[in-house]
């Protein structure tokens, strides 16, 4: 209850009456809901004059109130808040301990100076600089890549089986991945964020998958998204969706979305029609828009041909952040143990050029395959790629 103090010809409240029956709190509440009024600050006291009278002085507080009093105007002198534009929220910052510059200031302006963005990475691209690609689930593994100086982070839907235990990426749900991509967005200010789009939330039409895209930039806080190509309406929600404003990331070769039709994990381009698939998918997807391709699990001369064929940059499966520390997949060299120390060795290797390679490739395609492979180049008109899927790539 307030306790009012006449004074003149108005009603003003005293705060030397408020303070000693408001919590700390409820203090600083009153405080920032007046904050536009016309509060009156003094060397003995301030008033809230909802009036806007004539300054006048507050009545004498007890005895028991008057070292409190005293002791936050004081505190309000050395803060300079007399002068401040907005006393409430001024008080505000100064009884918290984080930094004035971080509170209340609302979203953290990006800075283009050190935050990768598309333009960064067709930079890179263009001066041929290699590309760091690492798949992110929390906040903690974001702050990590940013320590190693990764240029994009994945959070992927591989967050069901590798996070939520599951068998398979099918189960998990768009709102579970928001809750990752979340977390990433506020551990890595640095890297390039690219989020999974699930199964089941882009594949029954175009609207669906616009939709699903503006919700991971908007509520998850990504600056892109990916999606798994292959079938003509995947090629054709990336279109939707880079019209509708929002990068695309494709991914051909294993896509985990597919293992129903795929018959589980499996490699792909290790005959004719599966390496011309691959070949095919990726410029379709660079044709819809797409500013990276994602190639998984498949032999070293497919990739170089898809390579050669593309004029945006092909990414080798993303490494896990999970398994530099763990056991590594199969397309990953040894970067146990530390996890910044693992990152910065695969980032080294990465840039000196010795990964990817097929050193680190266990997925082979058979001479005859291979030769038929190439014949298919040629009548697509890709003569260009044939030398790049030699056998010695």
């Amino acid at each position: 209850m307030w306790h009012e103090s006449w004074v003149g010809q108005g009603e003003g409240y005293a705060c030397s009456d408020l303070m000693p029956m408001m919590s700390p709190c409820l203090l600083v509440a009153f405080l920032l809901f007046t904050s536009k009024s016309n509060f009156i600050f003094s060397k003995t006291g301030m008033i809230f004059d909802p009036h806007r009278l004539s300054p006048r002085g507050p009545p004498t507080p007890p005895p028991a109130q008057m070292g409190m009093f005293s002791y936050l105007c004081k505190g309000l002198r050395r803060a300079s808040i007399s002068n401040h534009s907005n006393p409430g929220l001024a008080l505000m910052r100064c009884l918290s301990n984080v930094p004035e510059n971080t509170v209340y200031g609302g979203p953290t302006p990006q800075n283009h100076t050190q935050r990768i963005t598309l333009t960064n990475i067709r930079q890179k691209v263009k001066k041929g600089e290699p590309i760091t690609m690492v798949t992110a689930y929390d906040y903690p593994s974001a702050v990590h890549l940013d320590t190693a100086g990764i240029d994009i982070a994945l959070v992927g839907d591989s967050a069901s089986m590798v996070v939520h235990g599951h068998d398979t990426t099918l189960p998990i749900s768009l709102d579970e991945m928001l809750v990752h991509c979340r977390a990433v967005a506020r551990g890595a200010k640095r890297p390039l964020l690219v989020g999974d789009l699930p199964f089941g939330t882009y594949e029954s039409s175009t609207n669906q998958a616009v939709g699903t895209a503006v919700r991971v930039l908007k509520e998850g806080g990504m600056d892109a998204i990916k999606l798994e190509g292959g079938a003509p309406s995947r090629i054709t929600a990336a279109k939707a969706i880079v019209e509708a404003g929002i990068a695309v990331m494709g991914h051909v070769g294993l896509t985990p979305q597919a293992i129903s039709v795929l018959g589980g994990f499996r490699p792909q381009g290790r005959n004719i029609d599966s390496a011309v698939k691959v070949v095919e998918t990726s410029m379709a997807l660079q044709e819809a828009g797409c500013f990276a391709i994602v190639l998984e699990c498949v032999p070293p001369p497919v990739a170089a041909a898809a390579t050669s064929a593309l004029q945006i940059p092909p990414l080798a499966l993303e490494l896990v952040l999970f398994a530099v520390v763990r056991s590594p997949p199969s397309s990953a060299n040894s970067w146990g143990g530390d996890v910044n120390k693992g990152l910065l060795e695969y980032r080294e290797e990465v840039m000196n050029g010795s990964f990817p390679s097929s050193a680190y490739s266990p997925y082979k395609i058979s001479a005859g395959d291979l030769d038929g492979f190439v014949g298919s180049l040629e009548k697509m008109g890709l003569g260009c790629c044939i030398i790049c899927s030699s056998q010695r790539c």
